[in-house]
């Protein structure tokens, strides 16, 4: 089987720097897969706060995760200060990718590329809904005009 490529853009629309935790070493001693996704689920939160959303409350409607992929480009240890830069990419009817790269922030090494696939919820009915429009203009503002 071939191995995932993510492709990064060439800018990020948000970036924070979150350090390695000892519950993030797994026991090969180094930074664990479930660590990086909890690690980009804490900077995806911080990118939506940033411009006043929450996962629960965007536009009035929620997001969930509908799918994952993560490429290691280098081990992550403890102590460790990554940057976690994030994109938004690939947006259709009801949602879009949320694109990550984390580097070690001392040398620049990147030390992986994540990608989340999010679809917009209705929480009321538990239904799927569309990308809302304010959303569109904030994080694809190309595209604002519709959809």
């Amino acid at each position: 089987m071939a191995r995932i490529k993510l492709e990064l853009p060439d800018r990020f629309l948000f970036s924070t720097d979150i350090p390695v935790r000892i519950g993030d070493i797994n026991y090969g001693g180094h930074l664990g897969n479930d660590a990086v996704l909890s690690l980009v689920h804490e900077a995806r939160l911080q990118c939506l706060k940033s411009r006043g959303y929450g996962e629960l409350d965007i536009e009035g409607l929620g997001i969930v995760l509908t799918d994952v992929a993560i490429v290691y480009r280098s081990e992550g240890f403890y102590g460790d200060i990554l940057t976690i830069e994030v994109a938004a990419a690939d947006l259709n009817r009801y949602g879009f990718d949320f694109l990550y790269r984390l580097t070690r922030k001392e040398t620049g090494q990147e030390v992986a590329r994540a990608k989340t696939g999010i679809v917009f919820f209705d929480y009321g009915p538990r239904k799927v809904a569309r990308v809302p429009d304010g959303f569109r203009s904030v994080f694809f503002p190309e595209s604002a005009a519709g959809g």
